[in-house]
């Protein structure tokens, strides 16, 4: 068993896979990411809840990539979660009240352990971007940098049914925690 299945899982209810014997592509690590966080309990539970700044340290053979860059407010950042477990198809957050599907989910184990964010870009200085908006540990592998285009990456009527499905459930307890007064 590796160190990322001990350290994250699986808990009580969470189903594991036995993953392919090879990989069916290769990538390149474009770099790393630099954060304040060295411990997963540390890491913020997603890059929303963080105003850390934090570095991407783009490999200088990359470095001719960042051309333009400068004067965009924002960027998609696609990292690799490589301390994550990978044999998760069902996952029981905290927070739920039963396991639900890898792919409904923005938990770094899964297959394929890909973490997206939308950070702010805060300053070049030659192949380091700070950036504040990420969730990851210290040392992380760098994927790619996209502009963010709010004209076609911004998706206002997205929804999420198991959201939509517990936000529901939480009014309704509320509401009857409430109670009402006699007719």
């Amino acid at each position: 068993m590796s160190a990322a299945e001990t350290e994250f899982g699986p808990r009580p209810g969470e189903e594991t896979v036995d993953l392919p014997a090879a990989y069916d592509a290769g990538l390149y690590f474009v770099g790393r990411v630099r954060t304040p966080w060295t411990a997963r309990a540390d890491c913020p539970r997603n890059s929303a809840q963080s105003d850390a700044v934090c570095t991407l340290e783009v490999d200088p053979r990359f470095a001719p990539a960042l051309r333009e860059l400068s004067g965009t407010t924002h960027l998609i950042v696609l990292y690799w979660m490589d301390r994550a477990p990978r044999n998760l198809v069902a996952q029981q957050p905290r927070h739920a009240p039963a396991p639900r599907g890898t792919f409904a989910l923005r938990s770094p184990a899964r297959p394929n352990p890909i973490a997206v964010s939308v950070v702010e870009l805060l300053g070049i200085d030659g192949a380091s971007l700070r950036v504040r908006g990420l969730d990851c540990l210290d040392g992380t592998p760098l994927l790619d940098i996209k502009p963010y285009f709010a004209s076609t990456d911004a998706r206002p009527q997205a929804r999420v049914g198991w959201r939509e499905a517990d936000a529901a459930s939480e009014a309704e307890l509320s509401a009857g925690a409430g109670g009402r007064a006699g007719p």
